[in-house]
């Protein structure tokens, strides 16, 4: 009998103070996590490319070790580390599958206030 391959999902959040990395398993549940600020990095140092991809390799390692092979990524956020974190999950040794951007964008905004009453 082959074992299955186990695929998952990671959720990077890229903002522009940190980046955050969440991978889960296809039913939502938190299989590990990892951060900017969790691996040490302080201040502005933390939005830098080079600690969003250090983020992504350190949480594709420990995903690696739960079992989880292949991971389709969702994206969220205006950060620096968004394509850095892409490739230090594949440095890390996951197999990307499929990669979405779900930023929200504001499609008409907020309604502007009254105007002055002189």
């Amino acid at each position: 009998m082959q074992k299955k391959k186990k695929h998952g999902i990671a959720y990077i959040r890229s903002t522009l103070s940190n980046t955050i990395i969440t991978v889960t398993d296809y039913k939502g549940d938190t299989k590990t996590w990892s951060s900017s600020g969790s691996l040490g990095f302080k201040g502005s140092r933390r939005s830098t490319n080079y600690a969003a991809q250090a983020t992504a390799e350190n949480a594709a390692r420990t995903a690696i070790q739960l079992g989880i092979k292949s991971v389709e990524v969702e994206i969220k956020g205006l950060g620096y580390g968004k394509e850095s974190s892409l490739r230090g999950l594949r440095l890390g040794g996951l197999i990307i599958t499929k990669i979405r951007d779900v930023t929200p964008t504001p499609h008409n905004g907020c309604r502007p206030p009254k105007k002055r009453r002189v």
